[in-house]
């Protein structure tokens, strides 16, 4: 297998202007090597990740990187700039640019290769010799680990004072140096394992638990005092990727640790696998650093310490400050509950350092949301069957409890109405329970639920269980804050927590804020119930508006629950059925829409385009509006103001048409369920041909620029990999 990175991957005279051009420019060196077979292709899956989080360091590192399925084999290019590229980093551009690039199923091996990589960039000396590197091959080998950067150092500022005869000996030695690399892995590389790290730092840990607690041979027991026990740290570092920012920040971590005096231990969780980090190690430790930008696996075994949890780049840029952070909570008494493991949650924490109050809003506000779907869709589908099956007095029918014939179609009506029914009564408990799991994590799960449930019972609805969430949640983040003793902490997550917080949720809603709610919903309810002509076909516009301005994010996600919450009850009025109907019928229309261009004048999109738009005629029947995310990412500016101005149409049309909904999700497989079903396919069909045409027509006036074909690619992989992250359908 050829080395990753050779000479011929080395620019030491890099001239691209932006980092896409610098991507561009070093891939195309992996391209003529046959190491990407797809050009665009992968430049598109490089854009698609920095589109996730800027790929600049400090100290004028750009570190570029993903995997796709265009690269054959592990491959680092490297490229040295003179006047820097701006890769995102906070203190100046880049002039040392990494490419890394490692085929989709790259094995783990290689991938411990680059996480190597990764810790060496934390190296001032590395760093300093690739800047003095006199020639492509020196720099290569630097980088193989073939020569030390020591050496490196040396040997570049020995050829540049010395003779033309003299330097041009250097390649070869170099490349003797590169064929030994091939039957002997590099040092470097090899001890870069983050198992072998794990296993090691758990041995260490142990061991200097043990000489801590041991007399020195031949010493007296008492003479002299026992040195201090250091402060422990556990640590789990991970990045989208898994493959850079992953092991840098694990670098980091580990030699702040080292400065500080702390005995620190860090879990690598990236795309190489990961060791769990002994037990043992975990109980001893006084403290627990998480860097991270995806979810930590398994965050349950970290339960009950002093917790730092923070954004990957922090571990890198900051560590000392996270050191001091850490050690400032344990003397305060603070701990931190630990999330259930998996991950697949849309809140694992209360938000990155630096984050407003408002982003953190939306994204508790938004977990609520994410978990209650479902329940919305499954019991409103349930009662929508039952009343097509059984018609609008099956509410009315007895308990299937008490009632219920095999071979009665009415009671099979009943049962599926009485299913949903059920499902539907947690829609406002679910709301404030992941809402303030959200914002505390598991210990906001109880009180929630309850504020939630007390939301119900005095029929405060989905106001009430907004602000029961984030009551829930507040109670629990200031609880979290008491300075506890030690004997203390371990009953704090599920005994302490869960009772205090219950009985203050439930003190401020029945007592405090609950009637002044309920009095809220039911005058929004009454406002409803009395829209009419003009005013309704304007509430249309503009839920139609809202569904199609972000295909599925915080302004869709309002238009939705503000319908669902109408219909979640087992007798909604005819007005929020009109409501559910034109928002549903307005979600509909920008994935519809982007096929149809796609299929009338196909040469205004790319080929990536093309094949998005097969998918959509899919999804956007389903009511699944992530259909169109790949097209908004890739040009904005036109389809999302023709998106809107369609959706503004077909929900108007909608409420102009008296069509209703019983369902909150299916799109056309629902079709059956709604009132008016052939007007409302028609307002679908408006607002379809509206955006199609405003689409074709905006694409047509632009001017297609030089590389465009290259750049509309990146946009198309950068917005299916949006949708491919969303582990949700969308109900918008």
């Amino acid at each position: 297998m050829s080395d990753m990175i050779t000479a011929d991957l080395v620019d030491l005279d890099l001239s691209a202007p932006t980092k896409e051009a610098a991507a561009r420019s070093l891939a195309e060196r992996m391209a003529a090597l046959g190491r990407v077979t797809d050009l665009d292709g992968f430049l598109a899956d490089v854009a698609a990740r920095e589109a996730q989080m800027p790929t600049g360091l400090d100290g004028g590192i750009g570190i570029p990187h993903c995997r796709s399925a265009h690269v054959t084999e592990p491959t680092l290019a490297f490229g040295r700039s003179a006047a820097g590229i701006d890769f995102g980093a906070a203190d100046r551009p880049a002039d040392l640019v990494f490419l890394i690039a490692a085929p989709a199923g790259a094995d783990d091996a290689h991938l411990t290769i680059l996480s190597s990589l990764a810790r060496q960039l934390m190296n001032a000396d590395f760093t300093a010799a690739l800047r003095s590197a006199g020639d492509p091959a020196t720099a290569a080998a630097l980088i193989r680990g073939d020569e030390p950067p020591a050496a490196a150092s040396a040997a570049s500022a020995a050829a540049s004072a010395s003779d033309a005869p003299t330097s041009s000996s250097a390649p070869a030695s170099t490349s003797a140096g590169s064929a030994s690399a091939h039957s002997a892995p590099a040092e470097p590389a090899a001890a870069a394992s983050p198992e072998s790290e794990a296993s090691a730092a758990s041995e260490a840990s142990a061991a200097s638990s043990d000489s801590v607690s041991t007399p020195a041979p031949g010493g007296a027991a008492g003479s002299d005092p026992e040195p201090a026990r250091p402060f422990r740290i556990v640590a789990v570092t991970s990045c989208p990727t898994g493959i850079a920012h992953t092991y840098m920040a694990a670098e980091s971590l580990e030699r702040a640790g080292r400065e500080a005096g702390v005995e620190l231990v860090v879990e690598t969780q990236g795309s190489a696998g990961f060791t769990r980090l002994d037990p043992a190690v975990i109980d001893a430790a006084d403290g627990v650093i998480f860097a991270h930008d995806v979810p930590v696996r398994d965050k349950d075994r970290f339960a009950g310490k002093p917790t730092v949890d923070v954004g990957v780049k922090a571990g890198i840029n900051r560590p000392a400050e996270l050191i001091g952070e850490v050690r400032g909570k344990a003397e305060r008494g603070e701990v931190t509950s630990g999330a259930p493991s998996g991950g697949g949650t849309p809140v694992e924490r209360a938000g990155e350092s630096g984050e407003g109050y408002g982003t953190k809003l939306r994204k508790w506000l938004m977990s609520g949301v994410s978990y209650m779907v479902p329940f919305v869709a499954a019991g409103g589908l349930l009662i929508a069957l039952g009343f097509a099956i059984g018609g609008y007095e099956i509410k009315s029918a007895p308990s299937v409890m008490d009632h219920f014939v095999w071979t009665q179609t009415d009671s099979w009506a009943a049962l599926l109405f009485q299913i949903g029914a059920v499902a539907f009564g947690f829609l406002v408990p679910v709301l404030a329970g992941y809402i303030a799991y959200g914002m505390a994590d598991r210990p906001g799960l109880v009180p929630g639920f309850v504020g939630g449930m007390i939301a119900s019972t005095i029929n405060a609805g989905f106001l009430g269980g907004l602000v029961a969430g984030l009551l829930a949640g507040g109670v629990v983040m200031a609880i979290q804050k008491v300075r506890i003793p030690a004997p203390v902490r371990g009953i704090m997550p599920v005994v302490v927590i869960p009772l205090i917080s219950s009985a203050i949720v439930g003190f401020l809603m029945f007592v405090v804020v609950g009637k002044p709610i309920a009095s809220a919903q039911k005058g929004m309810t009454d406002w409803l119930n009395g829209l009419s002509g003009s005013n309704a076909v304007l509430l249309g516009a503009l839920l139609g508006l809202m569904m199609c301005f972000d295909l599925g994010g915080p302004v869709n996600k309002v238009a939705y629950t503000f319908a669902t919450a109408g219909i979640a009850v087992a007798s909604p009025s005819d007005s929020a059925m009109k409501i559910m109907a034109a928002v549903m019928a307005a979600g509909m229309v920008p994935p519809l829409a982007m096929a149809l261009a796609t299929t009338v004048r196909g040469k205004l999109f790319t080929p990536t385009e093309r094949e998005n738009g097969k998918a959509a005629w899919v999804l956007g029947a389903s009511f699944i509006s992530e259909g169109a995310i790949p097209f908004a990412a890739g040009d904005p500016l036109r389809v999302i103001p023709a998106s809107m101005a369609g959706g503004a149409v077909t929900g108007a049309l909608s409420m102009a048409f008296g069509a209703t909904l019983r369902a909150p999700h299916g799109g056309i497989f629902v079709v059956p369920l709604i009132g008016n079903p052939f007007l409302y396919l028609v307002a679908v069909a408006a607002g379809v041909c509206v955006t199609t045409a405003l689409v074709v027509v905006l694409k047509g006036m632009r001017k297609p620029a030089p590389g465009a074909a290259g750049s509309a690619t990146a946009g198309d992989a950068a917005g299916t990999a949006t949708a491919q992250e969303t582990k949700q359908p969308v109900a918008a």
